[in-house]
Parts: C-alpha cells; structure tokens; sequence
C-alpha cells in the first residue's frame, strides 16, 4: 500500500513510518498540510494519516480541502485532543476514523487496515478469488488452503489487484504502489512480477492464475474460475495448461525486461520454426 503521512512530530512520524515498513507500506511523509494537499493530487494514495495540530493548517480543514479536489483516499486523523467536538468536526468534514493520542500500535494497525478494507468494498481481511485467498492481515496467500509462498513485492502486487478486483490497474499505479515514487525501476519489471506471480498461481493451483493482460493498459484480477469475460490473457503460456504457447514460456522468460508487450506477443505469434 501506499500511505501518505501529515504529521509535524518527529517520534510520531518515525514511529508510524516503522509500523507502516512492517505492513509493508509505502509512506510519503510531510508535516505540512498545504504540500499534502499537492501532493495527494498527484499520488493514488491507498491511505491518508493526518494530525489535527499541523503547523500551517488545522487538519480539519485539510480533509475538508481534499475531498472539496474530488480525492477519495481513506483518511485516518491522529489528535491528542479528546474533545468530541473535534471528532465530530474531523468526520464530518470526511475523515473516516479518528484515533486518540497514545494509541496502541497494534490497534493503529487494525483500524488502518480496516478503512482501506471498506473504502475498497471489503468486510473482511481475508478476499477471496477463486480457489486463492489473499489475507491482508497476516500478509499471506492461499490457494486450496495451502500456502503459497511470494515476496513482499509480490504480495503487494497480488494486495493491490485484490482490493481493485475487476479494475485495470497500469504500470504507474504498480510502480507507485510498490516504491512511492521513490527510486522507482523501469516499468518493464512490473512484467517480471507478474510473470513470476502467474507461474507460482499456476504451479499452486494446477489451472487458470486469474491475472488478465489488457493490452495496451495494464493487468487486472479477475475470478478465473468466472467464465471468460473477453480479456485477453498473457499470450506467451500463462493461460492455463495445454495453451500453445505454453512450451516457449521458459525460452522468453529472460527476455521480459527488454521487450514490451506488443514485441512479446509477435514472438509469441511467430511459428514455431
């Protein structure tokens, strides 16, 4: 996930920014609400965590500016103010939860876990595609109960595309997912992760890997045991077994960072001498 963080006190900060690294989340920290407020026009935040007591502007009407420039991302307030009014204040201008200084960090947690969760249509922790669930919790994936190991990056990608299920989601919003804008690699490797995804899936599952190729824009999860919705899968062997493409698979596997997907898929199309 990606976070952006609004808080003018160093400990705080570094103490949410550790929590936000153990999740596994991106965090774009600034302790003023004006350079929030620029800088969540350009990011797709997952989740926004703002004080009440910034130095340029109340956060109150920080929330209140943002969701008046159409921004939709899931706000937490932080306050050492127990006054309801506040709270109140706080939610009725947007915000959707409001935590009290000194919180628990494991409750912190949970209740950021728990806005993104709703804000993306999710009761639950635990999201369901197909034979595979994905426990955003625990940070672990399933499929027919069993675990399937994958890397944080990996498991980052497969979050994002669950709370998005159905959304095509192109390379900028995985690059910004994963590194935040910060030291962000060439495009290509968001193929490489999907790449590896597809084949861990299909290894585990022994059937169809539920990430479709939309050419020209970008990857989306899907239900793969749905009936086909017309999307165009990777056409280099990640379309179930007996594909016939599946057999030049490996011999294109090390090519993927220096081709894009139209080259991939004229090579995929080339006859088989």
């Amino acid at each position: 996930m990606h976070m952006l963080l609004v808080e003018d006190d160093p400990v705080t900060t570094a103490q949410i920014e550790k929590l936000a690294l153990d999740d596994g989340i991106v965090v774009e920290a600034t302790d003023r609400g004006e350079d929030a407020l620029e800088i969540a026009k350009i990011y797709e935040f997952d989740l926004a965590i703002i004080d009440i007591g910034l130095p340029d502007l109340h956060g109150s009407v920080l929330v209140n500016r943002m969701r008046a420039a159409g921004l939709h991302v899931p706000i937490m307030m932080l306050s050492a103010r127990h006054d309801d009014q506040e709270k109140v204040r706080a939610l009725t201008n947007g915000a959707d939860d409001y935590v009290t200084k000194p919180y628990a960090p494991a409750v912190l947690k949970a209740r950021w876990r728990a806005i993104v969760r709703r804000a993306r249509g999710h009761a639950h922790s635990r999201i369901e595609i197909g034979r595979m669930i994905i426990d955003l919790n625990d940070r672990r994936v399933e499929i027919d109960g069993k675990p399937l190991k994958v890397t944080s990056k990996e498991f980052s990608i497969l979050e994002l595309m669950a709370l998005r299920k159905g959304k095509t989601l192109t390379k900028e919003h995985f690059l910004d997912h994963l590194y935040g804008g910060r030291d962000e690699p060439e495009q290509k490797i968001i193929d490489v992760f999907i790449c590896k995804l597809r084949k861990k899936i299909q290894r585990a599952s022994g059937s169809g890997h539920g990430i479709q190729t939309v050419w020209g824009s970008g990857y989306m999860l899907t239900d793969p045991t749905a009936p086909n919705n017309g999307l165009a899968e990777d056409a280099i062997g990640f379309a179930g077994p007996g594909n016939k493409f599946d057999g030049r698979a490996a011999a294109f596997d090390h090519m993927i960072p220096e081709l894009d997907e139209f080259e991939l898929l004229l090579l995929a199309l080339m006859p088989d001498d």
